[in-house]
């Protein structure tokens, strides 16, 4: 494919492309570099051996740092989830380095190059990557594309791990807890302790058949480990988010209405994919 090519919207995808950015709030390219800004996102499921290389040590001191950019971007490339996310998004935006921060931010939290990647290709990417492996489920899978899935962190979560579909089966416990956990949440800081946060956000649920999200619930996360932490200085009503236990970032106005866009517009696209669930059949 041309370049050109790779860089328009598709059609299908204009319709509700996102939240309209004035530009009065986004992300100065100069605040964080895209490689640290990957790292606060990763470290949290690297620490707990979800992802990526073995040292989670060193990827949270060089978060916390943020000063050995050259080799955060040689981890970056090491968590296979991620890396081809941003490699698409990078090439179908015209942004030569993957590690930009606009690539990363619109991977981890959604800002408006998500609207250039045509569904076609992001279905043709998940193709080369899962169909093999996948098998009898890449079908579904893919099928949350053209229902309006965009690819931002939250389609991985649901559509392309199994844990919805493990749901759906009758699975309970650690499906529920991996995909609200795996997400990237928001929510207001209430108190500060030293390391740890209280943090009200709104927990995912799952009513049968559909993901849906909760009411606010008051859950403790980490700023730090031992006074190592990304977050910097935090108060009572900053908007954070969330990745498993951790803060990783404050969300500017506009950061926080594309997480709610990108988290709605996955869920939306995974729902309606569900089948009817035992609520649901017997009418209620």
């Amino acid at each position: 494919r041309s370049g050109e090519r790779m860089t328009r919207p598709a059609p299908e995808d204009r319709r509700g492309s996102g939240p309209t950015d004035t530009g009065e709030d986004r992300r100065p390219a100069a605040a964080v570099p895209g490689p640290v800004l990957f790292a606060r996102y990763a470290y949290p499921p690297n620490s707990l051996g979800y992802c990526g290389p073995g040292d989670p040590a060193a990827l949270l001191g060089a978060a916390a740092e943020g000063t050995d950019v050259a080799g955060l971007g040689q981890l970056a490339a090491r968590f296979d989830g991620a890396w081809p996310y941003l490699q698409l998004l990078a090439a179908c935006s015209g942004i030569e380095d993957p590690l930009d921060w606009r690539v990363v931010e619109a991977y981890w939290v959604g800002n408006d190059l998500l609207a250039r990647v045509p569904p076609t290709t992001l279905a043709h990417s998940l193709g080369d990557r899962f169909e093999q492996r996948a098998g009898r489920r890449f079908e579904p899978l893919v099928s949350a594309v053209p229902a309006g899935g965009i690819p931002q962190h939250s389609f991985h979560v649901f559509a392309v791990y199994p844990w919805l579909g493990l749901l759906r089966a009758g699975m309970d416990g650690p499906p529920m807890e991996v995909l609200d956990r795996c997400r990237i949440r928001w929510g207001r800081i209430e108190a500060v302790a030293g390391d740890l946060v209280a943090v009200t956000s709104r927990a995912l649920s799952f009513d049968g058949s559909r993901l849906v999200l909760g009411p606010d619930r008051v859950e403790q996360a980490r700023r730090s480990l031992d006074g190592v932490g990304f977050s910097g200085d935090l108060r009572p009503g900053d908007m954070v988010s969330l990745h498993w236990d951790w803060v990783c970032d404050r969300l500017s106005p506009a950061a926080l209405r594309w997480l709610c866009y990108c988290t709605k517009r996955n869920l939306d696209a995974v729902n309606s994919l569900a089948a009817p669930g035992p609520a649901a059949v017997c009418g209620a």
